[in-house]
């Protein structure tokens, strides 16, 4: 069996230096890295991962732990990921992908730990037992999100300032004239979904307007697809209040729910109805047409943010609370018009 030794001989380095080329705890030269790969290939040598492991007490693993009901993953969560895995890469760290049902979150002690160094948690609920388990049992974590409570000072977190996007997001509708401005928030039990209400008040108030009573609806977490939330809530509200003008999303998928509802209803966008979005990803839909407004998420950031936040704990021991706090982009396209 091909051994460390074998591979250092052939590429005439240290046995420490081949294995920090695999295990990347140290830096080592380019043109030193491509002749340990060069001799490891030739030998068809393999680390022996688990052994590493076990001598380490690591697994150079870091979990990523999120609440979904269905895959595939959405924009937002996708270029989380792509931000996530290109600090790992570097760090020579592999991710671990949890997705937990909502319905589930409630039993979390009953779920057996994963093998993992440290764990990014996304979504984060009112006094969330993901969080309070983690800090029973001293693994190293980062909330993407806003912890709540007693938990805020306890956790490292990345996020978006939410209160300030939907804020824009709302003075824009404001500033173009619409006055009932429906707005399709997130789950009611997630803090981001309490950040962004807060939002759409404060630039109410910035503006001297009084919102209107009954706008504000959250998605249940167990209320299948967000496309279908958009269709059917929006459906219900346009034919119950004729004088809504303007649409708030959660995100592009609820959107699209409202893009359809209006088709049905025969409203034009944007003549007829507005509609703004926060936006997870990079690029936005190109199949809507009209293109969608949005507040840009800088999700592959946040990612990457996360991503050396809880890689320094692993490996520093990184001592200290740290939010990480990033603003949003509003970005105009063609789904928001003066009201008449």
């Amino acid at each position: 069996m091909v051994t460390i030794a074998d591979v250092a001989k052939a590429a005439g380095v240290s046995k420490g230096t081949v294995s920090s080329v695999f295990s990347k705890k140290r830096p080592i030269s380019k043109e030193v890295t491509q002749r340990v790969l060069k001799a490891a290939e030739e030998l068809n040598y393999r680390p022996n991962y688990w052994a590493r492991s076990l001598v380490n007490r690591k697994t150079n693993i870091i979990g990523l732990n999120m609440r979904s009901e269905k895959m595939p993953l959405d924009a937002f969560q996708h270029d989380l990921l792509d931000g996530m895995m290109e600090v790992c890469y570097e760090h020579g760290y592999r991710i671990l992908i949890n997705i937990l049902q909502p319905s589930l979150l409630k039993q979390v002690e009953l779920i057996a730990s994963d093998p993992v160094d440290g764990e990014i948690l996304l979504d984060p609920i009112h006094d969330d037992p993901r969080i309070e388990d983690r800090l029973k049992r001293h693994v190293p974590i980062v909330v993407v999100g806003r912890p709540s409570g007693e938990l805020a000072g306890q956790v490292c977190s990345v996020d978006n300032d939410n209160i300030a996007a939907a804020a824009k997001a709302v003075r824009l509708l404001l500033s173009q004239g619409h006055r009932r401005i429906l707005f399709l928030n997130s789950a009611k039990d997630r803090t981001v979904a309490e950040d962004r209400e807060l939002g759409y008040y404060l630039a109410h108030r910035e503006a001297s307007v009084d919102p209107v009573a009954g706008l504000i609806l959250n998605k249940p977490d167990d209320d299948g697809t967000s496309i279908r939330f958009g269709y059917e809530t929006t459906l219900q509200m346009l034919r119950e209040h004729a004088d809504i003008s303007a649409v708030l999303a959660d995100n592009e998928s609820m959107a699209m729910g409202i893009y359809q509802a209006a088709e049905e209803i025969g409203l034009v966008i944007p003549g007829d109805l507005s509609v703004i979005a926060f936006s997870g990803g990079e690029h936005f839909p190109p199949a809507m047409h009209p293109p969608l407004t949005g507040m840009r998420l800088d999700a592959r950031t946040i990612g990457m943010e996360a991503a050396r936040l809880l890689i320094d704990q692993v490996t520093a021991g990184a001592a200290g609370v740290k939010r990480i706090l990033l603003p949003s982009e509003l970005v105009e396209r063609g789904s928001c018009a003066y009201t008449h």
